[in-house]
């Protein structure tokens, strides 16, 4: 019996790693192939696993196994060098819903819930993970308008975002720019 519960609790938990924060639905009309490449991330809400790095790139590409192979790219302005992490993506329910799980550790996935997108020119995006402690702004270029920024804002505000907190990415610097 006790067998059972921690197999239903362990599931549990890790199913809540993969769902929306309660009350925030991903958008819906998804296309991958338009989201994939390169986007640069604006702002963030502060994690430990991206702290002290500027220039922050995500780039997208599709998988051998119908997956998204996930590279985040950040310079770690303490050392003087890049750092990478790569990682894998799959649609937690059907294809046309922004709303996939996301790995960098192993068999542990946690949420990444598109909660607005450019459905026109596919330009910007707002982000969430599993709770309302993580939200990423992100764009195809360095910088974004500030009436896309300000909507973007109030989507988050909305959506009962911290946004007071965010962190702004510093992309300035061209010279530590990495191609890939």
């Amino acid at each position: 019996m006790y067998r059972y519960l921690l197999v239903f609790l362990v599931f549990g938990l890790l199913s809540a790693c993969t769902s929306p924060p309660k009350g925030v639905q991903p958008v819906t009309g998804f296309e991958l192939n338009r989201y994939l490449g390169k986007w640069y991330e604006i702002a963030r809400l502060d994690h430990s696993f991206e702290r002290g790095l500027s220039h922050i790139q995500a780039n997208y590409s599709l998988r051998d196994d119908g997956g998204v192979k996930v590279i985040n790219l950040g310079w770690d302005t303490e050392k003087g060098q890049w750092r990478e992490a790569e990682g894998k993506a799959y649609f937690v329910d059907d294809k046309d819903t922004g709303h996939l799980k996301v790995s960098f550790f192993g068999p542990f996935y946690g949420a990444y819930v598109i909660l607005a997108l450019d459905k026109v020119n596919y330009q910007y995006a707002l982000v969430s993970g599993p709770d309302r402690d993580y939200l990423w702004i992100l764009a195809r270029t360095p910088q974004l308008e500030k009436a896309v920024v300000d909507q973007l804002l109030d989507a988050a505000k909305s959506a009962g975002f911290a946004t007071e907190n965010l962190i702004w990415v510093d992309h300035s610097v061209t010279k530590a720019v990495k191609e890939s």
